[in-house]
């Protein structure tokens, strides 16, 4: 029988999001000549679900490093069961098998050794709560071992090492609740470690050392709020008197999975590390979604501001919190986070709508919590659904962004933040102001500032920036170049103000301005455009052998052709009927720039791309007119 880990509230998702295991491996040594020096700071971390080891090594290379990613957090690495569901490596039978659904113990050595290369570092997602259910007589196990969960049969375990078949129910989570019920009883049915025993502990530190040995530089604890925090402590000290630093000579990174509910202590978990705060997920989902009378001007009030951290939602401390708007777990329910590769039919939040990527931006830009992460899975259309197997790149090695994988990470308007936050790191907030309760404007000292506009008003206004005088790029829409900026950019006068107008929420632009000192026009060094006007660009494309339902769209690397996302490209209009009349579209982009782009024919749900062209992107390429219009007859779709 398969357990489907499908979560449909916030209470469920507090009962399911801890779906996890354990595993045990032996200590080897290895060297490492990666220091911390030449990581890149460690602000920003990128959750990257399911991603294979050899596709993670080449994104810390190609996109992870250069853009200012501090770590990757990997999915569980060790051997688990086989259920063709996106949480079948939550179940884990064999921790002294590294051979996972990404890739083999090897495999994962020169991904920590490459992404080191990069400046990036590696933490593992650790899930020792429970095993697998189910046996081998039903599923297989990716590194062939057996198992038998009737009898507590496990490659390293039996049936001493578990605690009772106690159930946890729903109401053991709530006021007054049973802690006890919540540390020692079953999630959803999956044997419990005993990790009170001394044994399970030697098991579960032997894993996590043999991650530390291939260089992996820290830990998120799957499940933690499953788990007693003292046993934890007792074996992240084990762990440590064998491994005071990571092999990069760092301190051992710690988060843990703790979901707030009417009687866990949070801060029982302190001693080992940080928590994930998923406070400031649920709080960014009602105040973008303006869920039970709250919004964007509600934030100082509820999460509180710097130095007098908390707020009404009782958030800890920045110290003690990695944030993130949304994880594998929240995305999939529709009511648990923003989302935006959930097409389920639930609430999408980048469809029609740019409440996910504002919602990063301002996660970016607020000086909360040690660390944020940003999310970057695999759409899916079914809660169960397994991750794609389909290459993230296509034979070119050219990123296939929201084909299958989503590659938040890479979308223009959020990577460009990560280099923001690292800029901003250490200054308060000042000048906050809002327009109305959808939009709001704050500075971060000297360094940044930024506005967010989420109604369906435009937004104009002079605005205090607290910045010194100069033209700065906005980094929501592109980067500064040689010459100016790649997308629109807002000058700063002697006083510290600008007029800024932002459009409303629902267009084709993300609309937010993120300006900052490290970002000013013309401070670029790969040149690529003028940095002042735009060119109207029409678009015209025929024999796209379109199909009852299917729109043609433009995409591509600007925020106006949707930053790679086909439902916020442009939309063509078709010329006439059939299914291989012209379409065409005019949409504005900075002039003077070098652009890629391709046409997608989209249903809604599904995107068809066009194949590769006779370039060295694969895409097809443009440098836009210094002013006034052009247009592209781009022939026939490529199919």
């Amino acid at each position: 029988m398969k357990v489907a880990f499908t979560v449909t509230s916030s209470l469920l998702c507090a009962v399911l999001a801890a779906c996890g295991g354990g595993s045990a491996a032996v200590a080897a040594t290895t060297s490492s000549s990666t220091t911390p020096s030449s990581f890149n700071p460690a602000y920003t971390s990128v959750q990257m679900f399911h991603w294979k080891w050899t596709d993670i090594a080449q994104e810390c290379t190609a996109f992870l490093g250069p853009n200012g990613y501090g770590a990757v957090q990997i999915s569980p690495p060790q051997a688990s069961k086989i259920a063709g569901a996106w949480w079948d490596m939550f179940q884990p039978v064999n921790y002294g098998s590294l051979t996972s659904r990404m890739g083999t113990e090897s495999g994962l050595q020169n991904m920590v050794s490459t992404c080191h290369a990069a400046g990036v570092r590696v933490y593992a997602d650790i899930v020792v709560n429970q095993l697998s259910q189910d046996s081998s007589s039903g599923y297989s196990a990716t590194d062939g071992s057996s198992w038998n969960a009737s009898t507590l049969t496990y490659p390293q375990f039996s049936a001493n090492d578990f605690h009772s078949l106690c159930q946890i129910q729903s109401s053991d989570y709530g006021t007054p609740g049973n802690r006890n019920n919540v540390m020692f009883c079953r999630l959803n049915n999956l044997p419990d470690l005993a990790t009170e025993s001394t044994y399970v502990q030697s098991v579960i530190e032997t894993y996590m050392k043999k991650l530390l040995s291939l260089g992996v530089d820290g830990f998120r604890i799957d499940a933690a709020k499953h788990q007693q925090p003292d046993a934890l402590n007792t074996i992240l000290n084990n762990v440590k008197s064998s491994y005071p630093t990571t092999l990069a000579g760092e301190n051992l990174w710690v988060t843990q999975e703790v979901i707030p509910d009417g009687n866990v202590v949070r801060s029982d978990y302190f001693q080992n590390g940080t928590l994930n705060e998923f406070q400031f997920t649920y709080a960014i989902r009602d105040t973008f979604r303006n869920n039970n009378g709250l919004n964007l001007a509600s934030i100082p009030t509820v999460m509180g501001t710097p130095g007098n951290w908390g707020g009404t939602w009782g958030f800890v401390q920045p110290a003690n919190a990695v944030v993130f708007v949304d994880n594998w777990d929240t995305e999939r329910s529709g009511t648990d986070s923003l989302n935006a590769s959930n097409y389920t039919g639930a609430t999408n939040d980048a469809s029609g709508t740019k409440r996910f990527d504002l919602a990063n931006i301002f996660m970016l830009a607020w000086p909360y919590a040690s660390q944020v992460q940003v999310m970057s899975g695999y759409r899916f259309s079914t809660i169960d659904q397994d991750a794609p197997t389909a290459s993230p790149y296509d034979a070119s090695g050219n990123a296939q962004i929201n084909v299958n994988w989503d590659f938040v990470h890479r979308w223009g308007d959020i990577a460009n933040m990560v280099k923001f936050r690292t800029a901003t790191n250490g200054q308060g907030v000042s000048n906050w102001v809002t327009g109305n309760g959808n939009q709001i404007a704050f500075s971060r000292g000297a360094v940044g500032f930024v506005a967010l506009n989420n109604d369906t008003s435009a937004w104009t206004q002079s605005f205090q920036t607290g910045l010194a005088a100069g033209t700065y790029c906005n980094v929501a829409h592109g980067l500064a170049t040689s010459t100016g900026c790649a997308s629109d950019s807002v000058t700063v006068d002697g006083n510290g103000y600008a007029t800024i107008t932002l459009p409303a929420n629902g267009g084709a632009t993300v609309p937010a301005v993120a300006i900052y000192t490290g970002q000013k026009s013309g401070a670029g060094s790969s040149g690529g455009g003028t940095g002042s006007g735009t060119c109207a660009v029409t678009f015209t494309i025929a024999n796209a052998n379109t199909v009852f339902g299917q729109n043609l769209y433009v995409v591509g690397n600007q925020s106006a052709l949707g930053n790679w996302t086909p439902a916020s490209g442009v939309a063509l209009t078709i010329q006439g009927s059939g299914a291989n009349v012209p379409w065409t579209g005019t949409v504005s982009l900075p002039a003077g720039t070098a652009i890629q782009y391709k046409y997608v024919k989209w249903n809604g749900s599904t995107a068809t791309w066009e194949s590769n062209q006779s370039t060295s992107s694969g895409n097809r390429e443009v440098t836009t007119c210094t002013s006034g219009s052009q247009s592209l007859n781009d022939g026939s779709f490529k199919s």
